[in-house]
């Protein structure tokens, strides 16, 4: 009878063992993909304000070929005249 206390003893503190290890491992990885995902966002974020410089640098380049155009016509005007 006292084998079998012993036996079971070492079968709690095995699984007690197991489950803790499991805990703790899945926390840390739980703990890592939130540490990347974090890292995602902020390149996400650089990403997100590079466009949209980009966009204004595209607008800015619209308007000055417009104005140029338009220097062009009137430059194109007082050589007529």
């Amino acid at each position: 009878m006292a084998a079998y206390a012993i036996e079971i003893i070492i079968a709690v503190i095995s699984m007690f063992g197991t489950a803790s290890g499991a805990y703790f491992a899945n926390k840390k990885s739980t703990a890592l993909v939130a540490y990347r995902l974090e890292q995602l966002e902020k390149k996400q974020d650089v990403h997100n304000q590079v466009i949209d410089r980009v966009y204004k640098l595209e607008k800015s380049v619209a308007l000055n070929s417009e104005d140029i155009k338009v220097a062009n016509h009137r430059i194109e005007d007082l050589e007529r005249k």
